[in-house]
């Protein structure tokens, strides 16, 4: 469903290209092939004639569209689209994510905890040692995504004479997006315009300026 969604993203960018961001004396045109032209492909219109006002030139854009599991995931959906490898970039960020709800037994000396771990697991309550950072030593009950489903968890170990406490679980997430050339855009109102109508096929979808923005010249 998204690779559809991004095949449409990039047939949609070339509309607003082609018919609404260059100038109509402008020998540019999307490629043959389907992919959007390089920056060194792309050329500007003509001034207008002595005593005519010229239209406002247009200004380059970058699309960024994510988010991908992987790297191999984000050449093999561009490959899919026809895109050259030297026409896209991949970036690799970590993201936060929304922290879960843990509940566990709070750290404590190892040889204690792994005797109450013992105990626990003998009467046949899901758990596991934390053996490793800030909470080495714990005893998870379990993590959730919603709060209310770990308040009653955690009132049901309680009950079960665990000195349970309910804690909060960080997470970070590493994504890949696909960065490319989206073409000429006359304002932020088209750029925007062509952004909205994706967003709910993709969890990012930017198409910028290019300063500032990941090419594939400036990439590692």
């Amino acid at each position: 469903m998204k690779w559809l969604a991004m095949s449409l993203l990039l047939a949609n960018v070339a509309l607003w290209y082609y018919g609404n961001a260059l100038d109509p004396q402008s020998g540019s045109v999307v490629q043959g092939d389907g992919r959007l032209p390089r920056v060194a492909t792309l050329k500007t219109g003509e001034e207008g004639s002595a005593g005519s006002n010229p239209a406002p030139p247009s200004s380059l854009y970058c699309a960024r569209v994510g988010w991908f599991e992987s790297e191999a995931g984000v050449r093999e959906v561009a490959a899919s689209l026809g895109m050259a490898q030297e026409n896209y970039a991949v970036e690799r960020l970590e993201r936060e994510l929304e922290p879960l709800h843990w509940v566990l037994i709070p750290p404590q000396p190892e040889d204690q905890a792994r005797k109450m771990f013992r105990d626990i697991q003998r009467r046949g309550i899901d758990s596991y040692l934390v053996t490793e950072g800030e909470s080495r030593n714990a005893i998870s009950l379990g993590l959730f995504e919603s709060r209310e489903a770990a308040i009653s968890v955690l009132e049901e170990k309680n009950r079960q004479n665990l000195n349970a406490v309910l804690a909060i679980f960080p997470r970070n997430q590493i994504s890949y997006a696909l960065s490319f050339e989206a073409g000429l855009f006359k304002d932020e109102e088209q750029a925007r315009a062509v952004e909205a109508d994706y967003r709910e096929d993709f969890d990012l979808v930017e198409i910028r300026r290019c300063e500032g923005v990941a090419t594939p010249e400036k990439s590692p």
